[in-house]
Order: structure tokens, then sequence, then C-alpha cells
């Protein structure tokens, strides 16, 4: 880890994976714009020569080829522009081939314009004017096996080869070649599934920051009871990630459950002494995303704790949850690991809903889904295996009776990043232990 830290420069914290969340976190530092991209050089080419290989391997692919136009990247191209890049050039043409026999991937651009020194530069206007000419050529001299492209009735992070694309794609390759295309869906999901060390080291420190706003957002010193609504915290969280340089990539969710009221409220209220507060909020920092639900009770004069009910379902919600992460076996379909959870957590007397996803270059990112809030049954997108180093949000609810509401049923929501080893579920920077309180004077 030190001589990670050291790599990576001495701004940045590597934080060990831990079970125990801080209920009080600091933030920790982040790096300014320059080192971040240097940091994202560097993971992209640790995923290059890790990853790369051997997904294609994996999936016995020979040649992938990538299309992107400009501000109209598919999902994998997108999570393959350098750290000083935006977004695709013109027309960008990128191909992976397997030269076999254990040689490096061949990493090429058929574009006007490379990415950085991660590929080089196969096409001269000026000798073959015609790009997708100049593909097809590329193709036949190396005479693949099989050719991969981005296409997925199911997943979107699969589908980036458009109709018009394809069309010009398809005249410009001999008939011969045109056979041996086929779907590159499992090998762009395991592209952007698979964690490398690095991104690992990083992540709790990323998970971090946000535990270190939610602790700040739920705190006097931004809720004054009687007086702030939820949506002036929703947007002081916005505003204090503009402020750190870092973005949403949804917008927060703070909503309340009050004694009284039925369901959740998530329109603007005020937010009063006895509510539940619950919010969902997720960051993005060096191209990786954070998920998390957090809740907090807001105390009456002369409270010193939350009521014993509430404190009784998170409580639920928590065993519900280790219940899920001791379900998970690598090779598994999500489908099987949701119906054994919840198997589990019903037969120990709990009323749970299960809707976990993958998380990484993308929020709700690639790789089979453990549910869904709308359908705790077997679902097509749960149908992929869960795989070793892949990041988990480990996202659900119970409901319970709490009886000084009257026995009224109660949502606990609960999210919390993780990682998946291929045999063990852990959390990235711990998970909420207990209800957080906010003083009401």
């Amino acid at each position: 880890m030190l001589s990670l830290a050291l790599a990576l420069g001495a701004a940045q914290p590597i934080l060990p994976l831990t079970d125990v969340e801080d209920p009080a976190p600091s933030l920790p530092a982040i790096l300014p714009m320059k080192e971040r991209a240097e940091v994202i050089d560097r993971i992209l080419a640790e995923r290059f020569e890790t990853v790369l290989p051997a997904v294609m391997r994996a999936e016995g692919v020979d040649l992938w080829v990538l299309m992107a136009r400009e501000y109209f990247e598919d999902p994998v191209t997108a999570s393959m522009l350098s750290g000083e890049e935006f977004s695709a050039r013109r027309r960008t043409i990128l191909v992976f081939h397997d030269p076999g026999e254990g040689q490096p991937i061949e990493r090429l651009s058929v574009s006007r314009y490379g990415i950085a020194d991660f590929f080089e530069v196969s096409w001269d206007p000026a000798d073959q004017p015609d790009q997708w000419a100049a593909l097809a050529e590329l193709i036949a001299d190396r005479d693949p096996e099989t050719i991969a492209v981005n296409t997925s009735d199911l997943s979107a992070f699969a589908d980036g080869m458009t109709h018009s694309q394809w069309k010009l794609m398809m005249d410009a390759l001999p008939d011969h070649l045109e056979e041996r295309i086929i779907s590159g869906e499992d090998l762009s999901i395991r592209w952007l599934e698979t964690r490398t060390p690095t991104e690992l080291a990083l992540y709790p420190g990323i998970v971090r920051i946000a535990h270190a706003i939610i602790a700040e957002a739920f705190s006097r010193q931004v809720i004054t009871p009687g007086v702030t609504t939820t949506s002036q915290v929703r947007w002081w969280m916005r505003e204090r990630l503009a402020r750190l340089g870092l973005q949403p990539w949804f917008h927060p969710s703070v909503a309340i459950q009050r004694e009284g009221e039925e369901g959740m409220l998530y329109n603007d209220r005020v937010i009063e002494p006895g509510d539940l507060l619950w919010t969902d909020f997720g960051l993005t920092y060096l191209r990786l995303n954070t998920d998390t639900q957090h809740l907090a009770y807001v105390l009456k004069p002369g409270e010193t704790q939350a009521p014993a009910g509430l404190r009784a379902g998170l409580e639920a919600t928590k065993r519900v949850a280790d219940i899920l992460r001791e379900s998970f076996r690598e090779g598994e379909p999500g489908n099987t690991i949701l119906a054994r959870a919840r198997a589990q957590a019903i037969a120990e007397g709990y009323d749970p809903s299960i809707y976990s996803h993958p998380i990484g270059l993308h929020g709700h990112g690639a790789g089979p889904a453990i549910g869904f809030w709308d359908n705790q049954e077997a679902d097509p997108r749960g149908a992929a295996p869960v795989r070793a180093d892949t990041a988990w949000s480990i996202e659900l609810t119970t409901y319970n009776a709490v009886p000084e509401w009257g026995g009224r049923r109660v949502d606990f929501r609960s999210e919390e990043d993780a990682w998946f080893d291929g045999e063990t579920v852990r959390y990235l920077d711990g998970r909420q232990d207990a209800i957080t309180l906010i003083p009401s004077e």
C-alpha cells in the first residue's frame, strides 16, 4: 500500500477496507485536476495491460472493434479516454487485436487522432482517404477468426454500435469477414465491471468522501430543525461537491418519514424534531462512483437517542445486508443470489426488498443485478454470473412496524459500497452502524 500511495502522490489517501464506518469521518484530501488526470492515466494503463488481455482471451475474441463519434461515445470507448480528454474526436475507431501465443494485445486507432499514448495511430488519410476502407484493410491483414462489435438487446453498456456505423462498416468489409462478426456484449461488460488493484486501493478513500459529506449534511452545521427544508439539504450537497471540484452522478435525494404521516415524504418539507431522514447520494471521482443511503433521526427535546422501534428497524436491515453478503457465490447468476438471500431473510422473519447492483465506472454499473425494487423475482438483467474482482452497492431495505409510531410500517433503507474478491464481500469504507442523531436544540 505504501508504494502505491507514493506512486499515486502523497495527497491521495490510500485507506484500508473496513467493515466499521466512522460515524463522523473527516473529509480526505482531494487531488488537484492535473494530478487527477495523471492517476486516471495510470489506472487506464494498468487496465490495458491486465484487464484487456484477460477478458479478450476469456471470451475467445481475436479482434474487437469500437466506434464512437464526438459527443456520442459508447460506454466502453468513454472509459478508455485519457485523463485529458472529454470526448471522442470526429469519428474514433479503436481496434484491439490479439496476435496469439501470449503476445501483447495490439491497440490501434483507425482515426485521425489517437488517445494519448495508449493507441498506435494506424490510419493515414493521405494514403487511404476512406476511413472505413482503412479499417477493412487492417482487419483483413490480421485475418481474425472472431470480430467483436458492441451490439446487445439487453445491456446499454454493450450496445454502442449504431445502425449508421454498422451499415458503413459492413459495406466496407469483405464478405468472408462479415461472417466472423460476433457480439461484444460479454466482453464489454467484463471490461467495465472488473476492478484493478489500483482502483481497489483508491476506492475506500473515494467512498470516505461520500461518507464525510453525508455526515456533514446530516448535522446541525446544515440542518436547523423547524427551519431547514429537505430541498435545501439536497442543494447543499450539490454545492458541496461543486466547491470540491467533484460531480454527482445523480441529484441527491433527501426525504422524511414522520409519525402520523404515511409513506416517504419526498416533496420539499421543513425538517422537524422526531423526523426520520433518509438520503441517497452518489459522486464521481477519478472515474469511480459511489452510491450511499443513510438514515438520521432528529431528536425531540429531551431525547438522547432514537426510539427503540427505529433502532430495531436499522438492525433488521443490517442483518439482511449480512445475509445478502453471505449469499454471494462466484459464477452464480445474480438471480440465484437474490433468491437465496431472500429465502433466508424471510425464514428469519424479515420483510426485505433487495435491489443491489455493481458499481464502478458507472453508478449503476455493468454486470448482473441482484434484484430490483419493483421486481423481487428472477429478471433477465440478473441472469449473468457474478464475478470476482467486482465492486457492489449492497442496496436494500426492510419494512418494520415501529411501536412508538402506532405500529406503522416504516422503510429502513441502506446502501453501502463493497468489494467481492470471489469468496467474501467486504465493505469499502464500512457501513452505517447506528442512526445518525441530529440535536433539535
